[in-house]
């Protein structure tokens, strides 16, 4: 048996994870990388503006893609490239998501793909203060120079998932996922009349209400912790929030109470205060992993930071992270809900 899989990773045009403006692929074959591709590409008709704040994470302007085939055009030639391999991502749900929504509204079909995701796998394998992908790349001996370059975020992911393997000593993705008790995904195939994903349809009700993004309700400034749903206990257990204990710290773009129902959503017990039980932190304020680095958190980010010196395992996400685990939007403007 030899480890043999694809590494895939997307950027989106704005908060739709059907809008793929770029997609890149590492194939790897023996445990080696063998080939990679990179494409530009015009997300779909109807879904293709650009969010301002998506192209200040990812460089790529509506100008870069104006004469690129669309996702729809492309994706018989990436599915090639797939064929039948397990795909692996950095918080592979999301990615999965980005092929089912875009391919429901370029209606179009495609296949089922089983996948893992090297966030879970990194939680498994590395003590780190963040499971962010620079953070978990130069861990697995892959530092990167180019977060958010599709091509490069692939790239990476793959030499995590060759280095989780090599650690566990197994020759394919799902005996290491088996070695780390963590759950395979899987995909299922989408026909043309099939049900549409949440998503899609809370993106088709977007553009009918003449919005590109959801409307934001009006929340008090003041901050509200709200309370702490019952996680979902029908959620996917592949995503990287399913059975964390998740905290919210400093401004958020969104309201308080919608973080916590959009985590138990995804299977995460939330809480409003840092516990020996907490596992996830999610830092607003913009926070960046790298603030991990120069110091620039909030008290309860210091706190998680002195339970890991204690030997706990918790990692802090910024909200952006969050919200691609959660499948959320960009909130819109309006007043954030402080801390």
């Amino acid at each position: 048996m030899a480890l043999d899989f694809t590494a895939i990773d997307f950027e989106t045009a704005n908060g739709f994870r059907g809008s793929a403006c770029s997609v890149g692929l590492s194939r790897v074959r023996g445990g080696r990388i063998v080939e990679e591709t990179t494409w530009l590409m015009r997300p779909p008709e109807g879904f293709d503006h650009f969010d301002p704040r998506n192209v200040q994470i990812h460089r790529i302007t509506p100008e870069m893609v104006a004469h690129r085939p669309r996702f729809g055009e492309l994706f018989t030639e990436m599915a090639g490239f797939i064929g039948t391999d397990v795909l692996v991502a950095h918080n592979a749900a999301f990615d999965l998501g980005v092929i089912r929504s875009a391919l429901e509204v370029s209606e179009l079909s495609g296949p089922a793909y089983d996948f893992a995701c090297t966030v879970k796998l990194a939680r498994r394998s590395y003590e780190l203060d963040s499971y962010s992908l620079p953070f978990v790349a130069e861990a697995a001996g892959a530092p990167m120079t180019n977060h958010h370059d599709a091509g490069a975020d692939a790239s990476a992911c793959a030499s995590i998932m060759i280095d989780i393997s090599r650690k566990c000593a197994v020759r394919s993705v799902s005996l290491a996922a088996e070695s780390l008790q963590v759950a395979m995904g899987h995909a299922a195939a989408y026909s043309i009349g099939d049900p549409l994903s949440k998503a899609t349809v809370d993106a088709q009700g977007w553009a009918r209400s003449g919005h590109q993004m959801p409307l934001q309700p009006e929340w008090a400034l003041w901050p509200q912790e709200g309370e702490n749903p019952v996680p979902n206990p029908d959620a996917d257990p592949a995503n990287p929030l399913f059975g964390e204990t998740v905290v919210f710290t400093g401004n958020l773009g969104i309201n308080r109470q919608d973080a916590k129902d959009r985590a138990a959503q995804m299977g995460a017990q939330t809480a409003s205060r840092v516990t020996r039980a907490t596992t996830v932190l999610v830092a607003g304020d913009g926070f960046v992993p790298a603030d991990l680095r120069n110091g620039r958190l909030t008290g309860k980010a210091k706190k998680v930071i002195r339970m890991r010196e204690a030997g706990l395992p918790v990692s802090v996400l910024s909200e952006g992270e969050f919200l691609q685990m959660v499948g959320g939007a960009w909130p819109g403007t309006g007043r954030p809900a402080a801390s």
